[in-house]
């Protein structure tokens, strides 16, 4: 039989060719929940600032598992067992990590669903998937949610300090914003990764790769992920759709070029319990075309404060953004409220208290480049010891990237000073 008809080729901008095996794989990625990730961007709003950073889960997911097909292959090169239906189980969790983000990743990912967190969603896709194949991703389901007790290396590939998540994340937005201050040497890492005791530790000879890894993410959240103007949209986005569950609540008939988001504007279902299977169903209809087509037209409803925001949206005219020294205090927040009432009396908007509130926002900026309690990530040492990697570098620059960055900040019309 000819080799190249077990197998699909992928082109990857990233990793260069993606081969991929036919079978389970190869009908996983046909499956429409998966094609659905190629609408929905990895970077949320991030191309209102970076115009090339356009690229979809969908190649996020296809570049994860082929950093997964490396680390596994090297891994087994280095005598540790991983068999087939490991091996694959592996790959699959991987595939599958993100299928569970809804449009625009997590700008809105607690606005159509309360107490809800993406992954929580992924593993309803999964296990629905799962009930489609008739169990083909029990094994994959195990090491997903770690219970696949004889190696928790698998889980450790998938959610950890050192993921294949991360790293191809990160290589991949570092490459699509131009920011090249995040790119990873992930050859290095993955070349120097081996299973020690059941755990994945890296060889010494890869604790600067390690070290520049930790660093990359800490300078892309500072400069891409939390960048002011994606913090300034998100929260546009954010009120738009406040906005809109306010009209519905009262009544107003709003145009909805979405039945799939109506739905969840008009329900606010809840996942606290479980995502009921109606609600699954609904979900996975939806990606970034349902936003985007419903701002396009609701910037032309009656409604002066929905139309406002959402003319915003579409022409870039975003908020502005400060930084703030210290959490907002009492008297700040009413001269912003103030000012910003007197600016959309001037623009002859609403600016009555319910009104004015959709135009500006207090809030924190969180970021975190390495966390080392409970699940750092381990450095090999002689004599067959691991040592946590804050304890093996011989840095104190990584010790001080284990402090949270912890930024208040409100967004407001541009004409405001604060």
């Amino acid at each position: 039989m000819d080799k190249s008809t077990q197998y699909k080729i992928f082109n990857d901008p990233i990793h260069g060719f993606i081969t991929v095996p036919k079978g389970i794989i190869l009908d996983l990625i046909d499956h429409p929940y998966i094609q659905r990730l190629r609408r929905i961007k990895q970077m949320g709003l991030g191309y209102l600032v970076f115009p090339a950073a356009e690229h979809s889960r969908f190649s996020h997911a296809l570049g994860a598992m082929e950093l997964a097909q490396q680390t596994l292959n090297n891994l087994r090169e280095k005598d540790t067992t991983i068999s087939p239906a490991e091996y694959e189980g592996t790959l699959i969790a991987v595939l599958l990590h993100d299928v569970g983000h809804g449009p625009l990743s997590h700008t809105l990912e607690f606005n159509l669903i309360e107490d809800f967190h993406h992954e929580k969603m992924t593993l309803a896709v999964m296990r629905h998937l799962n009930e489609e194949m008739d169990g083909a991703l029990d094994t994959a389901i195990k090491i997903f949610t770690d219970q696949y007790p004889k190696k928790p290396f698998l889980n450790q590939l998938i959610s950890s300090q050192l993921d294949i998540d991360r790293l191809d994340y990160l290589k991949r937005d570092s490459a699509f914003t131009s920011v090249y201050e995040g790119s990873v040497g992930i050859e290095r890492i993955l070349k120097t990764m081996r299973v020690h005791k059941g755990n994945i530790v890296i060889e010494k000879k890869g604790i600067y790769a390690i070290e520049n890894y930790i660093l990359a993410r800490r300078l892309m959240y500072m400069q891409v992920y939390l960048h002011k103007t994606v913090l300034s949209a998100d929260i546009l986005i954010r009120n738009i759709f406040q906005r809109v569950r306010e009209l519905i609540q009262s009544g107003t008939d709003l145009y909805h070029a979405s039945p799939a988001l109506q739905f969840f504007l008009e329900e606010q279902p809840s996942a606290k319990k479980e995502i009921p299977k109606k609600v699954l169903k609904k979900y996975l209809r939806l990606d970034d075309n349902d936003v985007f087509q419903s701002i396009k037209y609701w910037q032309y409803e009656d409604d002066p404060v929905l139309a406002n925001l959402c003319k915003r949206f579409q022409s870039r005219s975003l908020f502005r953004t400060t930084f703030l020294d210290n959490k907002p205090s009492d008297e700040l927040t009413e001269k912003v409220k103030v000012k910003t009432q007197r600016s959309l009396k001037d623009r002859g908007l609403p600016h009555d208290e319910t009104s004015s509130k959709y135009y500006y926002n207090f809030a924190v900026s969180y970021s975190e480049a390495y966390r080392y309690e409970n699940e750092g990530i381990w450095i090999l040492e002689e004599k067959d010891k691991a040592v946590e990697f804050s304890k093996a570098a011989d840095t104190q620059n990584i010790i001080a990237l284990t402090e949270p960055v912890v930024k208040p900040y409100v967004v407001h019309l541009k004409d405001i000073e604060i």
